[in-house]
């Protein structure tokens, strides 16, 4: 019978000393279902040297067989390798965990120049040979349903042929489960052989909460526990989500089941417990488990990736609508028997934000995985490298063209981007101009790729020469990054076209717009990945290629805009800053397309900009009213949320109202708001990551100190902790002032170190521009100054 599925994951387990894989899917109704195929066997290539005798090599490499795994079959092939034909053993046995084995021994053997591919994951493996990717839509001739006890789904087949894509592009309804537990911590950092788990939150969706509350006792979370995992049986959700739940909850709760003798068996597989795999990521047998935290990592406007903070910034659940707990004071709260009600509503609020953060992150998700062939639950976890590398992988098997390993190398430099200096000031009216997708597009135009890559002679009819390097391309035929490229950035021209058919808020309409920026992702990563020594397909020369041709591109884009007459105010990597001119700007854009061959097109408009004298640092006010700062205090990382909120309100009033007075009054309110004590203490905490260990550093900065307080108090913390103190009243050297954040009381800050360091100096960042002193902040008297007496007296 032919069978309609939807896959969510790929997997294998060894049965009777033969690997199994098991597609895990739903069907058109939702319901799930398990997909066995037992035909499919690991391999990897040998490839030889030019002189060896195939029959000859193929012979020693059947002598290597063992009776665990034997060698089935060792087959002549004729595979291309960076482009150029080679001559290659595919050597298939047995059991997946035996390819390591043999590689090693084929690789001493006489005539074996390298071994390729052995190090692609058996399941991994087989969607890419079979053309198949999770998060699609497949039909496929199958037997059944069979007789299986071991898996927890309805209906299991066996797959008797070959898959056939469908072109649905709609997911079926998904059962998607939230979780979030909270954990008794009377000593700072929680300890599971110690403390219990006291509440699992639960959610379905927004409305849909359901709270899992242990009972008093050391071992009192053991029901808990396990109404925990007999909630995800009875529910059956497809995917498991939660907000670093591999960094805390899941390890947390393996290690509690174990010591509380209760089998943490969550999967569609008895005895399918989570369990740490590739990436890094928690896998749970037969369901999707997605750590959301991996996808808001990628959200570099918020500074401190906690759950409320990205929940408040996607408007998810903002902070001033939910219930909130200091994490350090939730043992005070569980004993307590007034402030539990409060901690309930915490752990209600906090299963609400993370379910709300799925239906902002799963559909991006399932895009990204739908292109990759990595499964949803480990896309996030994977390197934006990795996203492209299977994409790269997959393209590759389709060429017959083999995958270079993975190798360690030293970390190499090449120059970058062209950034010009900026004119420094106050200017009106300037037009963003973002080429579009400028490096794939000149990797596309100049042919650039390590197959193609030329260190002979070759002249211009034949290759592409880059300028100031010398490099070489060859023109024909087209290399392997190109045609990657080329059908990466033909789909998203499709989907785009295709948006327009629907209205933004239609379903159509948001689910192709999250392949096309999952499209962009991987298009645009094509350059970054080529310099990255992780790559498999590392070329350091085209790198620097690209990079060259970038500058040269943006030289020859500002000389056009110049003999148009629009007025160049600054230029980075892959936009320029103008003058505002629409029938100048529309010339400039046809101009650039027909000359350079390249699309370029307005990002967005500043109605006034400044710039000071330094690159990559400006502040604008966007058309809509919006504050766009970039590269001051405001959005770096060790500078608090007082000063952050100062500086994006001095700039909106310096450069809406163009009175420089209002801006240095307000500086003046919130430093009297300092001093008075008004202002909350999370907008003074300075957060600092910890680099290396508390005692590999020879100095004590703030953040060392603060976190050596944090350690004499019971809380762990290592390599990649954040650190958020506070400076306090008191004398000697500032490290001695860094106090952990949740250790002090809010009498204790020392508003004037906040005052002189973070308020003024974040202020002054942009007024020092307009002739403002430290003094004229703190102390009386304005500057009668106003934005356009500055720009009058630049000249802008």
């Amino acid at each position: 019978m032919k069978l309609k599925f939807y896959l969510l994951d790929s997997s294998y387990e060894v049965v009777d000393k033969k690997p199994v894989i098991l597609l895990w899917g739903l069907k058109e109704n939702s319901e799930p279902v398990l997909l066995l195929d037992k035909s499919f066997r690991p391999y990897f290539y040998a490839v030889l040297d030019e002189e060896a005798d195939p029959k000859s090599v193929a012979s020693r490499v059947k002598a290597l067989s063992k009776g665990a795994s034997p060698i089935i079959e060792v087959e002549e092939v004729e595979k291309k390798y960076y482009g150029r034909p080679v001559k290659a053993l595919r050597i298939t046995t047995v059991v997946p965990e035996y390819v390591r084995t043999y590689r090693e021994e084929v690789r001493k053997l006489n005539g074996v120049k390298e071994i390729l591919e052995a190090d692609i994951r058996f399941s991994m493996r087989y969607l890419i040979d079979k053309d198949i990717t999770p998060c699609s839509w497949f039909s496929v001739e199958v037997d059944g349903p069979l007789k299986e006890t071991k898996y927890f789904v309805k209906e299991v087949y066996e797959v008797r042929g070959e898959y056939e894509p469908l072109e649905d592009p709609f997911p079926p309804e998904m059962k998607i489960l939230a979780f979030d537990i909270e954990v008794y911590n009377p000593a700072g950092t929680p300890r599971p052989n110690k403390d219990p788990v006291i509440i699992i939150s639960l959610a379905e969706s927004m409305e849909k909460v359901k709270l899992l509350i242990s009972k008093e006792g050391p071992r009192g979370d053991y029901e808990t526990i396990q109404g925990f995992i007999n909630y995800i049986k009875e529910k059956d959700p497809d995917i498991i989500v939660g907000y670093n739940t591999r960094g805390f909850d899941w390890p947390y709760l393996l290690e509690r089941s174990k010591l509380l003798g209760v089998k943490l068996e969550v999967g569609r597989v008895k005895g399918g417990i989570p369990r740490t795999s590739v990436h890094g990521h928690i896998s749970v047998p037969g369901r999707l488990n997605v750590d959301l935290y991996d996808f808001a990592e990628e959200i570099y406007e918020v500074k401190v990736k906690s759950l409320e903070e990205v929940s408040d910034y996607l408007g998810v659940l903002k902070k001033s609508e939910r219930t909130l707990v200091p994490w350090y004071e939730i043992y005070r709260y569980w004993d307590d028997e007034e402030k539990r009600k409060i901690l309930l509503e915490y752990a209600k609020d906090d299963a609400k934000a993370t379910i709300g953060l799925a239906d902002k992150f799963i559909p991006f998700a399932i895009q990204l995985s739908s292109l990759t062939g990595v499964p949803l639950d480990q896309v996030g976890a994977a390197s934006v490298g990795f996203r492209l590398e299977w994409y790269l992988m997959r393209a590759a098997f389709k060429q017959n063209e083999l995958a270079p390993n993975r190798v360690e190398r030293p970390y190499q430099t090449y120059k970058g981007a062209m950034v010009l200096e900026p004119l420094r000031g106050v200017h009106e009216n300037v037009a963003v101009l973002d080429f579009s997708s400028m490096y794939p597009n000149l990797m596309i135009k100049y042919n650039i790729g390590p197959d193609t890559f030329v260190e002979g002679e070759c002249g211009e009819d034949e290759c592409h020469i880059v300028p100031g390097l010398n490099y070489k391309f060859r023109k024909d035929p087209p290399g392997f990054y190109k045609s990657v490229l080329e059908t990466l950035l033909k789909l998203r021209k499709k989907v785009k076209e295709e948006m327009k058919k629907y209205k933004p808020d239609t379903p159509q309409y948001r689910l192709l717009n999250e392949r096309q920026k999952a499209l962009k992702v991987l298009a645009n990563a094509s350059y970054g990945y080529m310099g990255w020594v992780g790559a498999r397909w590392y070329f350091k020369e085209g790198a620097e290629a690209v990079t060259a041709l970038g500058r040269e591109t943006i030289r020859k884009a500002i000389s056009l805009a110049k003999e148009l007459g629009l007025k160049v105010i600054y230029g980075d990597t892959d936009s320029l800053f103008v003058t505002y001119d629409e029938e100048k700007i529309n010339d400039f854009i046809q101009k650039v397309m027909d000359t350079l061959g390249l699309e370029i097109k307005i990002d967005k408009i500043y109605t006034r900009v400044f710039f000071t004298e330094a690159k990559k640092r400006y502040v604008g006010i966007l058309q809509d009213g919006r504050v766009d700062i970039v590269g001051f205090e405001a959005v770096r990382g060790d500078w608090t949320e007082i000063a952050k909120d100062v500086q994006e309100r001095v700039a909106y009033l310096v450069l809406s109202t163009g009175k420089v007075d209002e801006a240095i009054k307000h500086v003046r309110e919130t430093i009297q708001d300092l001093r008075a004590g008004k202002i909350p203490l999370e907008k003074l905490i300075i957060w600092k990551t910890l680099t290396r260990k508390i005692e590999e550093y020879a100095v004590e900065a703030p953040h060392v100190a603060a976190a050596r307080r944090l350690e004499k108090a019971g809380i762990k913390v290592d390599v990649g902790s954040k650190i958020g103190y506070v400076i306090v009243k008191g004398g000697g050297k500032l490290s001695s002032r860094a106090v952990p954040f949740m250790m002090v009381k809010p009498e204790d800050i020392d508003s004037e170190y906040y005052v002189k360091h973070q308020v003024v100096p974040a202020a002054l960042r942009i007024l020092s521009y307009f002739g403002v002193t430290e003094k004229q902040l703190i102390g009386p008297g304005g500057s009668g100054k106003t934005l356009f007496s500055f720009m009058k007296k630049k000249g802008t």
